[in-house]
């Protein structure tokens, strides 16, 4: 299924059918000019105080987020990459994100941290 929390990811695509849950810390990893794409046709939801860990050299630019549906961001969680969004992006409380969202409806921010990744040296 689309429970991804705990695993450790290596470049490559990623496509799921299902919903994207990030339940326990995710770690990517990677030289830093890997790329990653995960494409799901549901949403993605990550849990409250999960981390987006990267390792070897990846960065969060080079991580992309394809959801048709939702992205929900829980609270203290710490997000990494860019975030293609068909709908809605919701960051909750004191959560962040190291990347960019692009999202078609709505992006919704509670006291939540967005910080550009670098750009290519």
């Amino acid at each position: 299924g689309g429970n991804i929390g705990g695993m450790l990811l290596t470049t490559g695509v990623y496509t799921f059918n299902t919903d994207i849950r990030i339940g326990v810390d995710i770690k990517f990893s990677g030289d830093a000019d890997d790329v990653f794409i995960l494409q799901t046709t549901g949403s993605l939801m990550q849990a409250a105080s999960t981390k987006v860990i990267l390792s070897g050299g990846a960065q969060a630019k080079n991580i992309f987020w394809q959801v048709a549906g939702d992205v929900w961001v829980g609270p203290n969680a710490v997000m990494q990459g860019v975030l293609l969004v068909k709908t809605k992006v919701v960051f909750e409380s004191d959560s962040s994100l190291t990347g960019r969202v692009l999202a078609q409806t709505l992006c919704t921010l509670q006291t939540a941290t967005i910080t550009q990744a670098p750009a290519a040296a």
